[in-house]
């Protein structure tokens, strides 16, 4: 069974999701191959926004993260123009994304969608189709003509998908009134967190207040952040890890309060960083849009063994863990403050979910052993 994943995410060194589950697929089965196509490059918004233009690499075979080589397939095509220019830019996306499937001999794939455009080809396609849905870009703040797209999009992909999973019970909620969906959590590199790892020299001296995610407006509360830089003055550091996808105007409030803004870094790093962070914070907005999240971060934290501070946020607002304080955006400065004050020096031996034997029950490989059951459904489907 061959797959066509339709990816919000580029496949690089920051894994994601969708990367922990089709390379967990691929190892185990050598057999399937996978075209991932990737997000489209926009030189002229990269020129206009200061960025470098660049054309996409189109279609290439990837090699290693042990995958099997000749397995795993990636295109990334280009967007020259916007859509109020272009109005074919998406129709032309989808014709470019069958021929790479029918030149790499994709007879009928399966279709998996989480990029929410790939309900063009749901609709250009006969290919047995799921909608793996991780956030609920209906609900995000865009502009009234992008949300009417998604909403459009979303339409599409709820009724004529075969299989539709989601990764939260508030995504549950929503996107499974009147049809069948499967919830799929997010997971973690258990192995990653099982050992200690050495402090990396990335980190600034002194207590260290990390906070690990991509940086988006969505989610990152910035005021908040800069509030709790000023407050953390001559007492340690907010370091923020992750890719940086901020407005200017949003990156440089952070810069003014002396927030370290660490960048992205390959996924294996990730678990030193957490694990030498005297506190691990998650200083996000609550909206309706974050309500339909279920963060990464929260199993990465777990593992770590570190102690949390949270805005009430889905996950941690409902988390047992004691190590987890949920406080809203006016008591989450005084709630950092305390929890650095109490808290001794990073302990680099084994989470307490490790301790516990708790961690395994969250890995990864449990999340794919999910995501193949569905698959073979469709899979069955076609058989049929």
């Amino acid at each position: 069974m061959d797959l066509v994943v339709t990816s919000l995410e580029a496949w690089d060194t920051v894994w994601r999701r969708n990367q922990h589950l089709v390379a967990g697929l691929l190892r185990r089965d050598p057999g399937p191959r996978v075209l991932f196509v990737e997000p489209a490059t926009d030189p002229l918004h990269a020129g206009l926004g200061g960025g470098r233009p660049r054309r996409g690499r189109g279609l290439r075979a990837h090699e290693g993260d042990g995958i099997p080589a000749g397995s795993l397939w990636l295109l990334e095509p280009t967007k020259w123009l916007p859509r109020r220019v272009d109005r074919s830019v998406d129709e032309r996306w989808a014709r470019q994304v069958v021929r790479s499937a029918r030149g790499l001999g994709m007879g009928d794939p399966v279709l998996w969608v989480n990029d929410p455009r790939g309900a063009m080809l749901v609709g250009a396609t006969t290919w047995r189709s799921l909608y793996d849905v991780t956030d609920d870009w209906t609900l995000a703040d865009r502009p009234p003509a992008e949300t009417a797209r998604i909403q459009a999009q979303e339409s599409v992909l709820l009724s004529r998908c075969d299989e539709v999973v989601v990764c939260s019970p508030a995504l549950a909620a929503s996107k499974g009134e009147g049809r069948d969906v499967t919830l799929i959590p997010n997971g973690v590199d258990a192995a990653a967190y099982a050992v200690a790892h050495e402090r990396p020299a990335g980190l600034p001296d002194g207590p260290v207040v990390l906070y690990a995610g991509t940086l988006h407006g969505d989610r990152l509360d910035v005021a908040l952040c800069a509030r709790l830089a000023h407050a953390l003055e001559g007492r340690g550091h907010l370091v923020l890890l992750g890719p940086d996808a901020l407005e200017a105007a949003q990156r440089s409030v952070l810069e003014e309060a002396g927030v370290v803004l660490l960048g992205a870094r390959p996924s294996g790093e990730v678990p030193a960083h957490l694990q030498h962070a005297d506190v691990l914070v998650v200083p996000h907005a609550v909206t309706p849009f974050t309500d339909s999240l279920d963060p990464i971060k929260l199993y990465e934290y777990q593992a770590a063994g570190r102690p949390v501070v949270s805005t009430p946020v889905a996950g941690f607002r409902d988390s047992d863990d004691d190590l987890v304080t949920v406080a809203d955006s006016g008591d989450f400065v005084a709630a950092t403050l305390g929890t650095l004050d109490a808290v001794g020096a990073p302990g680099v031996g084994a989470s307490a979910l490790v301790a516990a034997g708790r961690l395994a029950s969250i890995d990864w490989s449990r999340r794919v052993d999910q995501m193949a059951t569905v698959l073979a459904r469709l899979n069955a489907r076609g058989s049929a």
